[in-house]
């Protein structure tokens, strides 16, 4: 049963695509993390070494009241005030979105790591490494962090594609699509000529997004999706993981929408009803996401629309990072 549902997904190309496109991600994840951990060290050090009084024997004094939450940071004590003037000085979004809410501020003396989550999106507070983020937040680490020398503008269209991905309604992009995300993430990889595991990465995004992906379904005694003599072969278990990583990245990614209420509860409603209908019909992904299901569900996202007098109340900072955003006003 389990292997004719991943025979019947994959027979749709779009579907295959949005996959195929999705563990490039995981790819570029994987060969990130060892690089951005060890320049978040060297960022951090740098800090400490310009400016002596931000280090370890500079403790935060007001703990209780020097905790950011969402955007909003007004530090209480002179330590984690000047540590958020020099987050910013090196922070490309200066003046617009910078999610505080990630960090501990009385971690920045001696936690690199809690720093580096101030150049990150939202949803980063419970994650202590690069092991655990993903690859749209470490991207935005580089992209956000002027310690890294690089093309902004190759970062922000991976960043892009990378969205896109996850705001597929129907979890499906078209070749023509994934040709111009090939162009886009190689041109990202060939910033980092002298970093060898990032340049290991580069040949094996080629040979995936240029190949007949092969998946062996013995049940079906086929090669599904190959026609040709090459093709990049993985098992029905390898596939299965890269779709059980996307689909939870796409759930939390509607549960943190919902959460800070970023879109209208009914488009929220209408994403998480197409993923519900996607897993009702694949018995062996829906499996393994009860716990992320439950988790958007108990949100408890009001199912009509607000009245229409009730104003839409701006979030403070939508209009200074450009992005449309409006805080909803909960009818429960």
């Amino acid at each position: 049963m389990v292997l004719s549902e991943l025979a019947a997904r994959l027979n749709c190309a779009e579907y295959k695509n949005w996959v195929k496109a999705g563990h490039c991600l995981l790819l570029l994840r994987g060969c990130l993390q060892g690089f951005v951990g060890r320049e978040v060290l060297a960022f951090h050090r740098g800090l400490l070494a310009a400016v002596p009084g931000l280090g370890p024997r500079a403790a935060c004094s007001s703990l209780s009241r020097c905790s950011p939450r969402a955007r909003q940071f007004q530090p209480q004590c002179q330590v984690c005030s000047e540590w958020k003037r020099e987050i910013l000085k090196h922070h490309t979004n200066r003046n617009g979105d910078v999610h505080w809410g990630n960090c501990r501020p009385g971690r920045w003396p001696v936690d690199a790591w809690e720093v580096a989550k101030a150049f990150m999106p939202r949803g980063q507070a419970d994650k202590a490494g690069p092991e655990e983020c993903d690859a749209v937040a470490l991207l935005s680490l580089i992209n956000s962090c002027d310690h890294f020398k690089i093309d902004r503008k190759k970062v922000t269209e991976v960043i892009k594609c990378r969205n896109e991905i996850m705001h597929s309604s129907d979890m499906k992009v078209s070749s023509t699509w994934l040709q111009d995300f090939q162009v886009k993430i190689q041109n990202f990889l060939n910033e980092f000529k002298n970093i060898p595991e990032i340049v290991a990465v580069y040949s094996r995004v080629e040979e995936l997004l240029t190949s007949d992906w092969a998946v062996h379904v013995p049940e079906e005694d086929q090669l599904d999706g190959y026609e040709c003599d090459t093709g990049v072969y993985l098992s029905e278990s390898q596939v299965n993981e890269i779709e059980m990583e996307l689909l939870k990245e796409k759930l939390q990614e509607i549960y943190l929408q919902a959460k800070e209420q970023e879109v209208f509860p009914e488009e929220i409603l209408r994403q998480l009803e197409v993923v519900k209908e996607f897993l009702r019909n694949n018995e062996d992904l829906r499996n393994n996401l009860t716990e992320e299901i439950q988790k958007l569900d108990s949100l408890h996202i009001p199912h009509h629309q607000l009245d229409s007098e009730e104003p839409r109340e701006q979030t403070p900072d939508a209009e200074a990072c450009g992005c449309p955003l409006t805080k909803i006003k909960r009818v429960m």
